[in-house]
């Protein structure tokens, strides 16, 4: 294929090694794209909270896609560009119906920047979780939030997540949509929002076309933009529904997969 225009990155499991760290030659691959003129964005189902930093150690600025579309973010001016948030009482409506067919579920949620939480869903915290992001809402249950969510967090660790997201796509119908990004959660988000929704818009902005990008995941949530781009790769840990829409599988995230891409892809 010709060098591509736009490239798009998922960090977990994709950029991000399983320390969470972004290796030498991924940034280095990622600078020689850039300096080709290839626009490189990040496309996560993160916060822009923690997805600030990370995206600086990999240096990609510009644009972000975060909570899977649901947000657009400026990460040199630090503002929300564009945010389609979920309605609170649809949100409501979910954990209600959530809550009545798995009672020990409990609820997180973003809203912007900022995350919150309900008081059971802290208690599950341990030492090989993530700690409380800086900031965060003072815990309360999600029926007494008034505001919309960026997205809802549902976690249920005795039941499999499949299961879980399958359910709560049933409840969600057509008035939000539904995702795994990792192994923690089920997210649901307001209706349309998607990575390759967001992803075409950008492209759209640059007056650019699917077959102009090449795009780059690992789970679930990152299955239509892999399917949407013009050249979708997974990584080799990739989940089933991701390496049925690739177009490439490369190698895992800890063995540099998406550099090896854009490398052979910048020398072209």
């Amino acid at each position: 294929m010709a060098p591509p225009r736009l490239v798009a990155i998922d960090l977990d499991g994709t950029l991000l090694r399983s320390d969470q760290t972004v290796s030498e030659r991924s940034k280095t691959a990622i600078a020689a794209a850039r300096s080709a003129g290839v626009d490189v964005v990040v496309a996560t189902a993160r916060s822009p909270r923690s997805t600030r930093a990370l995206a600086a150690e990999a240096g990609i600025g510009g644009l972000a896609i975060c909570a899977n579309g649901a947000i657009v973010y400026d990460l040199g001016h630090e503002r929300v560009v564009t945010h389609t948030p979920l309605r609170a009482a649809t949100a409501h409506r979910l954990v209600l119906g959530l809550r009545e067919r798995f009672p020990e579920i409990v609820f997180g949620w973003e809203y912007e920047l900022r995350f919150g939480s309900e008081p059971a869903y802290e208690a599950q915290r341990s030492s090989d979780w993530w700690p409380r992001p800086e900031g965060s809402y003072p815990p309360c249950d999600p029926l007494e939030w008034t505001l919309p969510m960026t997205k809802l967090l549902a976690r249920l660790p005795s039941v499999d997540l499949e299961h879980l997201l399958i359910v709560a796509a049933e409840l969600a119908g057509t008035d939000a949509s539904t995702t795994l990004a990792g192994s923690a959660f089920v997210e649901l988000a307001a209706p349309g929002i998607g990575k390759e929704v967001a992803l075409e818009r950008l492209a759209a902005d640059l007056g650019l076309g699917a077959p102009e990008v090449v795009a780059f995941g690992d789970h679930r949530t990152d299955a239509g933009m892999i399917a949407w781009a013009g050249h979708g790769v997974a990584v080799a840990n990739a989940h089933p529904a991701v390496l049925a829409e690739a177009d490439e599988v490369t190698a895992s995230n800890d063995d540099d997969g998406v550099a090896i891409v854009l490398e052979r892809l910048v020398r072209q």
